[in-house]
């Protein structure tokens, strides 16, 4: 299977996505007071990284360049949590609602670029098709925490 541009583009898509999640998560983390959701949001952070090397590493195995940095859009969303987090009457709860929106895009994504695209190779898939499952993952934590909130 000829590795593309096209592919590269969608990894590179993924890849920044990562990076402005575990920026987000980071961001969260320094915003909470509750020390168990400290360690939440920086396990997060540490996967999401874990999920840019993956991909970085995928990237660059096919002689392709990998971004450096995260989109506009993800710079917004942290600064938007930040400001909420600033003026709502119950912050941990606030951030919590935004972790699980931006979680939920980042599955959305994922299921788009697996469902539309069918020329990665099955190493790809695989590792693509994982990290889609630990943001499904990370969402039910979510879920959960949002509701003991």
């Amino acid at each position: 299977m000829k590795y593309t541009e096209k592919i590269s583009n969608k990894l590179n898509e993924l890849l920044e996505k990562n990076y402005d999640a575990e920026k987000g998560y980071l961001n969260a983390a320094e915003n909470v007071e509750s020390p168990k959701l400290k360690i939440f949001f920086k396990n997060r952070a540490s996967e999401r990284s874990q999920f840019a090397k993956e991909l970085r590493t995928e990237i660059l195995s096919h002689g392709q360049i990998p971004e450096d940095d995260g989109t506009f859009k993800g710079t917004v969303h942290r600064n938007w949590m930040t400001l909420k987090s600033l003026f709502s009457a119950n912050d941990e709860e606030a951030i919590l609602e935004e972790a699980l929106r931006g979680e939920k895009t980042s599955l959305d994504e994922y299921a788009e670029i697996l469902e539309k695209d069918d020329e990665f190779a099955p190493s790809t898939r695989k590792m693509i098709e994982m990290q889609h499952q630990k943001i499904q993952s990370a969402i039910n934590l979510l879920m959960v925490k949002e509701e003991l909130a």
